[in-house]
């Protein structure tokens, strides 16, 4: 291993934290997302659920939306480069 430093400044550890957890939260609501078309497009849902459930993700964007612009990042800011693998988020 060669000697590279690492500085560390607490205002951007407490950032890259904030930012590690909004990725792990935007990657657990595109899978939600992704479920509930599932099931949309299965037509396995009640009208009444699928209100409730377009009505609760239509929410939860909105709250990333407004967790993002608190803390000020971007929904790109979010997405991780996983090399070959490609982005961990799909945009």
């Amino acid at each position: 291993m060669t000697g590279t430093r690492v500085d560390l400044d607490p205002e951007n550890t407490a950032r890259d934290l904030v930012s590690l957890v909004l990725t792990l939260v935007e990657l657990v609501r595109q899978l939600l997302e992704r479920q509930a078309v599932r099931r949309l497009d299965q037509a396995d849902l009640t009208p009444d659920q699928e209100e409730r459930l377009g009505t609760a993700l239509m929410h939860l964007d909105r709250a990333m939306n407004d967790l993002c612009a608190h803390h000020g990042l971007r929904r790109e800011d979010l997405n991780l480069d996983l090399g070959p693998l490609g982005p961990l988020l799909a945009y």
